[in-house]
């Protein structure tokens, strides 16, 4: 308390007052995840009571005010635009493109097919080859999604999960092609497995498996591919199905401290493999409920890392994080004002420290990002960067009475999910008896339910609607020669590799599926023989099984 609490006191109440008897333009005022907020914040109501305990400054824990010391004045985010579409060689020409306009970084969306661990050639890849990102089914592919880009110089992001060893395979393959050693890798690979069974259902293999996989990436990583991230943890998949922002919060670091303990459990010290977990969250329209999450996001990391889970290192306290603008939260009414909402989100990530950031494109909801959009996009964060002031200082937003309100109550608010979580079991129990999957869904029908009464406004859709509006705007359409092609040119793979080889190397893959032994050389060895993905997770589903969706309705 300050010395002048009790005037502050009274003034406040004499406001109060005054305020009370004012006009309101409405009755309730929310967040987007419909958290109450307050009229006014002032010190009593608006803040950590400890500086150097809550906040500390930037680099230093708990690291609310940002991982690094310098943040944005050191050097800005990494601009990572997410791209992939039809096969590898129309997506390296993007990703050429994308380079050329200044992103920084590569960030891969591959098909569904391939997210399932599926060949292109599959019946159950009809109609999806190439639709929703790049088609990869073997090395052939992933040489061609690479070529004339220095996987030594470029960090790549790739956004796979059930397979994601697999990919991960193919990509060290790659780089041995191109002369590159894995210890020269840098990168991240998704491969958050927890997320796919509470929200995007992109999944392979049951929990038990899929960790065992993901503790042998650890274990081999740690010691061959030393500067890769291993895995990012995600909410932002959580947050697309119709999670609260608190929810978010709360399932993904549950997540990952459930991915902490197995590696623990696998014989890991913490501090061998916690450095290189990193973490993706989604930005969504409440700015400031945003920058509240991502900063209580790495409070919260940092107090688990150094208190409960003991480690020594500095590193494993940080949290690092990848930002991507809310695809949920645009319209296929009007796609251009989505160029609005997005530059808002991206604002909210950057004012939150991320360490990179999508922009989402204004046509996402209505086929992916033709080139003119995509570089709208990226254009975005180039004039938050350059133009708008906001990574001239550190943290702007520190010290707002609403920031830290929004902040300590973000954290109070988790603490509250990770006790239900432990009372139900932890994350794999609360999965399998599908407790995340109804919370979320909960969630997403209680929004909708206000956006159809139009309690909440969604311009364009339940208000300021353009009557028989036409969309005007150039669509990218993926050729049906794709698939096509691609199952041709599997043929002639089938055809002309050693066969004998293969077969031989999926036997020693399902040898050690059978074992206890760390699975990724066997994979390597895999697709440095022209296996394919297909192949390789069907050697896999042979001993693993498969697992099925819990009807949660």
């Amino acid at each position: 308390m300050s010395p002048n609490s009790e005037s502050l006191k009274k003034n406040y109440l004499e406001w109060q007052k005054i305020y009370c008897n004012s006009k309101k333009r409405k009755d309730k005022f929310v967040t987007t995840s419909s958290e109450e907020i307050k009229e006014l914040y002032v010190p009593e109501n608006g803040g950590s009571a400890d500086y150097m305990k809550d906040l500390g400054f930037p680099g230093q824990y708990p690291y609310t005010r940002g991982v690094y010391p310098n943040m944005y004045r050191g050097r800005l985010w990494t601009m990572r635009q997410f791209a992939g579409f039809g096969n590898a060689e129309d997506t390296n020409k993007r990703y050429h493109y994308l380079l050329e306009q200044g992103q920084t970084g590569l960030s891969v969306a591959f098909d569904f097919p391939t997210l399932l661990g599926y060949d292109s050639d599959n019946p159950l890849s009809e109609g999806e080859v190439g639709i929703c990102g790049v088609a990869i089914d073997c090395l052939d592919d992933m040489e061609k999604l690479f070529d004339g880009i220095p996987l030594d110089k470029v960090s790549t992001s790739m956004t796979v999960n059930g397979p994601a060893i697999v990919l991960l395979a193919l990509y060290v393959a790659a780089a041995e092609k191109q002369g590159v050693p894995a210890k020269s890798l840098s990168g991240t690979l998704q491969n958050d497995i927890l997320k796919e069974y509470q929200a995007q259902h992109c999944y392979c293999f049951p929990p038990s498996p899929s960790i065992r996989l993901i503790t042998d990436i650890f274990k081999y990583c740690s010691t061959e591919i030393p500067k890769w991230n291993t895995v990012s943890i995600s909410g932002y998949h959580i947050r697309e199905a119709g999670s609260t922002a608190q929810q978010e919060l709360a399932f993904t670091l549950a997540n990952g401290f459930t991915y902490i303990e197995e590696g623990v459990k696998a014989g890991m010290n913490v501090d061998d493999f916690a450095p290189r977990l990193s973490f993706f969250f989604n930005s969504h329209n409440d700015l400031f409920e945003e920058v509240a999450k991502f900063r209580a996001a790495r409070r919260i990391w940092a107090k688990r890392m150094k208190n409960k889970y003991k480690a020594q290192n500095k590193k494993s306290w940080l949290m690092r994080f990848h930002t991507q603008t809310a695809g949920c939260s645009l319209t296929a009414q009007q796609p251009e004002v989505n160029i609005v909402r997005v530059a808002i989100q991206a604002l909210a990530g950057i004012l939150g420290g991320t360490q990179s950031l999508h922009t989402n494109s204004m046509d996402e909801t209505l086929a992916l990002p033709t080139e003119k959009s995509a570089r709208i996009a990226l254009r975005t964060q180039q004039v938050i960067a350059l133009e708008s002031g906001v990574s001239n200082t550190i943290d702007p937003l520190a010290g707002s009475y609403f920031v830290e309100a929004l902040t300590d109550k973000m954290e109070l608010q988790a603490e509250e999910y990770f006790k239900k979580i432990e009372q139900i079991g932890g994350v794999v129990k609360g999965i399998e008896s599908g407790w995340f999957q109804k919370e979320i869904a909960r969630s997403a029908a209680q929004y909708q339910r206000e956006v159809d009464s139009k309690e909440r406004t969604i311009v364009g859709v339940n208000d300021y609607v353009l009557e028989n509006e036409k969309i005007d705007i150039p669509i990218l359409k993926i050729d049906p020669k794709v698939e096509k092609n691609q199952a041709e040119k599997l043929k002639n793979i089938r055809k002309n590799r050693d066969n004998i080889g293969v077969e031989s190397a999926l036997k020693k893959l399902k040898a050690c599926a059978q074992s206890t032994d760390n699975i990724f050389p066997e994979i390597l060895n895999c697709v440095r023989k022209n296996g394919t993905v297909g192949e390789i997770v069907g050697t896999m589903k042979e001993v693993f099984g498969e697992w099925h969706a819990l009807k949660v309705f």
